[in-house]
């Protein structure tokens, strides 16, 4: 479960002598700047929103680049980039009107032809982008302001697909960047967004800049999610990587970061009685624990096999793991949806028993026709919540009689690794653990995991053609009845082909310093957040 809780106090006593290695050196620009200090949840391996769903690259595209719509609060895609949307020809012909004077961090003006570059790169990535591409005839810039969508049939959900906060989150960016292959990372940052990327100042491994983009011109209105105006009152933001755990929260206690991203559940009581700091739960919808594994090679190509170890799945055991004992950081049983989405089923949640027969379990393996193949295990050593989850899944499949080869590796590794489709003992893998977030498991729209479609799909390439049928025909359904009569299907589909396997939902504190104000409530967002005098 990563360092314990003894060994985190023994370390904490000796924080202030830890707290010299955070330092980096003070750089000149640095000077007299209004400066926010953060510990992000893993190094940002990679830049390119599109290229990977890596929630830490999602992070740092909000600030870099900029949307066409945002969401608010409430869930409810507004015009952000943009000054208005009409839909003509009963929906079948939307027409979205830039906000004038918008610019990119090189000073070019943003126009039509970015944005229909950049909706054409992610729409290619993306699992909603990909729905929204299907659905449309023509997608053109009729000049330098208007982006016309021509459809094949109404597709409402535009807005909502435009406008999506989780990964893969269609960011806009200059033309001559959108036009690289999707599959392809785009390593140049110019986006048009709140702030700008410091590409001579990022240090792999241990620190990653932005600056205040002084021309960023904010929409009239409240602050709300991804919605309405963004202003950097910090002239710099500087993400400090420090994998260790204990390293964090001395550096927490001491004043010398104000703002820790994911702090491990076994630190939290110590956090708490820090009388300057605020530890709170930002997003409602928590984040989903995920086993991924590799449909394309043994044993998981074999539907029986996955089957059987679903069986071994005790959800509680993974949240204590991840949060403690504190079961207002955690909720189980968690099926394919979003708990608090109204797209939730029970159907088929008998396959998640509270207390898994691992006799049974064992048997089954074995008659799934298992050689003893090694599972390749990509374990996540730097990203505490993510090492508590491998931890039990890699006891759970060795109780299982699952010959478990675990490879301790960093975020970065993992993120950059299971995009390989090489066998498991040539550099490629067959199990990665990770969390999505709530939002991005709202319905099937947005929801990665429980696609189907094979090559293009995300990592694990599952062709599961009955679950493609679902998700098109959730999009076609009349009314909110069907739609979740559908979502039923997919869940009880799910546990038949077995494309993950669901944890459990987390409810992650975010720890910051009580001085700050204006953090707003979902992931990490860095504009609206001031240090009061």
């Amino acid at each position: 479960m990563g360092i314990t809780a003894m060994k985190r106090r023994t370390l904490l006593k000796a924080g202030a002598g830890l707290l010299p290695l955070l330092a980096a050196p003070r750089i000149a620009a640095s000077q007299g700047a209004r400066v926010l200090k953060f510990i992000p949840q893993s190094d940002l391996a990679v830049l390119d929103p599109i290229w990977t769903t890596a929630y830490v690259t999602r992070n740092h595209g909000f600030m870099v680049f900029d949307t066409l719509f945002g969401q608010d609060a409430q869930f409810k895609a507004q015009p952000q980039m943009l000054e208005g949307a009409v839909t003509e020809a009963d929906g079948k012909l939307w027409k979205l009107t830039l906000r004038p004077g918008l610019k990119f961090h090189d000073g070019t003006p943003v126009l039509a032809r970015d944005c229909v570059a950049s909706i054409q790169r992610w729409g290619k990535r993306d699992s909603f982008g990909q729905a929204l591409m299907a659905a449309t005839d023509e997608l053109s810039a009729a000049d330098d302001r208007t982006i016309v969508f021509r459809l094949k049939q109404p597709f409402p959900l535009l807005p909502d697909a435009l406008g999506k906060t989780g990964s893969n989150v269609p960011v806009m960016m200059p033309e001559r960047l959108a036009k690289t292959d999707p599959f392809t990372q785009v390593t140049e940052m110019v986006g048009s967004g709140p702030f700008r990327f410091k590409a001579d100042e990022r240090v792999t491994g241990s620190r990653v800049v932005y600056e205040r983009f002084a021309d960023y011109q904010p929409r009239q209105g409240a602050s709300s999610f991804t919605a309405g105006q963004k202003i950097a009152h910090f002239d710099r933001v500087e993400w400090n990587v420090i994998p260790d755990s204990a390293t964090a929260a001395a550096a927490m206690q001491s004043g010398e970061m104000d703002w820790w991203e994911n702090p491990p559940g076994d630190l939290l009581p110590l956090l708490k009685r820090n009388n300057k700091l605020g530890v709170v739960v930002q997003d409602p919808t928590g984040s989903l624990g995920y086993m991924r594994p590799n449909f394309l090679y043994p044993p998981f190509d074999n539907p029986a096999f996955r089957r059987a170890l679903l069986g071994a799945v005790n959800q509680t055991d993974f949240m204590t793991a991840a949060a403690g004992t504190d079961t207002s950081l955690w909720h189980t049983p968690v099926g394919v949806f979003c708990p608090s989405s109204p797209m939730a089923s029970t159907v088929g949640m008998g396959a998640l028993g509270a207390k898994p027969d691992m006799d049974k379990v064992r048997a089954e393996i074995k008659a799934s026709g298992y050689k003893g193949e090694p599972v390749v295990v990509m374990g996540a050593e730097d990203f505490p919540i993510i090492k508590a989850i491998v931890s039990v899944g890699v006891d759970m499949m060795q109780q299982a009689g699952v010959n478990v080869d675990y490879q301790a590796v960093d975020w970065g590794t993992v993120v950059q690794r299971r995009t390989k489709k090489d066998p498991p003992d040539k550099g490629g893998w067959n199990v990665f653990f990770t969390y999505w977030s709530g939002l991005d498991n709202f319905n099937p729209a947005s929801d990665l995991a429980i696609r189907g479609n094979g090559d293009k799909g995300w990592f694990g390439w599952p062709t599961m053609p009955k679950l493609e049928e679902l998700r098109a025909q959730w999009f076609d359904a009349p009314d909110d009845a069907t739609q979740k009569k559908i979502c039923g299907e997919i869940q009880q589909t799910v546990f038949d082909e077995v494309p993950f396997y669901p944890l459990g939902q987390l409810y992650q504190p975010t720890a910051y310093k009580k001085e700050l104000s204006g953090v707003l409530d979902g992931f990490v967002l860095f504009w609206n957040v001031k240090r009061d005098a």
